[in-house]
């Protein structure tokens, strides 16, 4: 294995942890608005000291520049696979790839620029104003989709060699359809669809 592809997943085991964490955290708040904000202030006990957030950004910065390096590489090589999965696979890690740099650099402006608590209503924001929610719908319904695209096409990768192809299949397709249920229920929750969200004057302020 070249050493592009092996730091891609050293990083990727990092922030696939973190990620799935945070996929939950919003999955959370299909209970309510609380739910999720006690769901994430419990995980910043962790998050949020220095060294690990140190570590994640680095992986992330890690994962994205990999990743995209290695796609670069596969198109110098000749023309792309055929094969629909590692399309799906190829797609879905550039558009990770372009969230987690746009997610992370906003987050932080928001947290160190703005003086925000990077909160529920912090990703809530863009998803009830309008014009806006019409680029941040599927924004964010795409970043949990593509989540469960890539880790799905990579497992199939990876089951046994001698497994027939249609189980293999079969578990990607799965994964792929658990990522796109709850892309719909996420972006439904934060968008008020479940319960109402009343945004805090400094949130919606932010989008005037």
């Amino acid at each position: 294995m070249d050493r592009p592809r092996r730091l891609h997943r050293i990083a990727a085991a990092a922030v696939g942890v973190y990620v799935l964490v945070h996929v939950a955290n919003h999955v959370a708040a299909l209970g309510g608005i609380r739910q999720h904000i006690a769901f994430m202030q419990a995980v910043r006990h962790v998050t949020r000291i220095p060294a690990v957030e140190a570590l994640l950004l680095a992986c992330v910065a890690a994962q994205a520049g990999s990743g995209l390096w290695m796609r670069l590489r596969r198109k110098r090589q000749g023309p792309p696979r055929r094969l629909l999965f590692d399309r799906l696979q190829a797609l879905s890690g550039a558009y990770l790839a372009f969230f987690l740099a746009v997610h992370v650099i906003s987050v932080l402006a928001g947290r160190t620029v703005l003086g925000l608590d990077t909160n529920f209503y912090f990703a809530a924001a863009g998803l009830n104003i309008r014009p806006w929610a019409l680029f941040f719908v599927p924004y964010y319904g795409l970043a949990v989709a593509a989540l469960f695209v890539h880790l799905a096409c990579a497992l199939r990768r990876r089951l046994p060699a001698d497994m027939p192809l249609a189980p293999r299949n079969r578990v990607a397709w799965a994964g792929i359809a658990t990522g796109v249920v709850l892309a719909v229920l996420i972006v439904a929750a934060f968008s008020g669809a479940f319960y109402p969200v009343d945004l805090p004057p400094a949130y919606r302020a932010t989008f005037s």
